[in-house]
């Protein structure tokens, strides 16, 4: 069940939500094969801010964060790899704030599915 078109978006039972678009193939990837999937809440004037549900299947890629971007992953697991030699391992419960500028790789072993937040 969603309140998309509330005043204050929003998603019940985020975790197993299911209506989710088809957002194609990972740019940038080192491993061919992750789909994106997700729904967007909101999208603010010129996109900021920006918030919505991402579900990703297993790869990897390049990653460059190009402003804040926080992410909590209410499923799978994965491993970011920062290109300062930062490595994040991440799961069910994990919550990760991205600075702008950010650099590195994402590979993802388990599908993930993270609600997410860009300022």
């Amino acid at each position: 069940m969603s309140g998309l078109d509330s005043s204050a978006p929003h998603i019940h039972g985020a975790a197993a939500f299911d209506d989710l678009a088809d957002w194609g193939a990972q740019p940038e990837a080192l491993v061919p094969g992750s789909a994106n999937r997700g729904r967007l809440l909101h999208k603010g004037p010129g996109g900021q801010p920006e918030a919505g549900l991402w579900v990703c299947t297993p790869g990897a890629w390049r990653l460059s964060v190009p402003r804040p971007e926080f992410c909590h992953f209410v499923a799978g697991r994965a491993t970011y790899e920062g290109d300062g030699g930062d490595r994040i391992e991440v799961a069910q419960g994990t919550c990760v704030l991205f600075p702008a500028g950010w650099t590195g790789r994402c590979t993802v072993h388990e599908t993930i599915r993270t609600l997410y937040m860009l300022s």
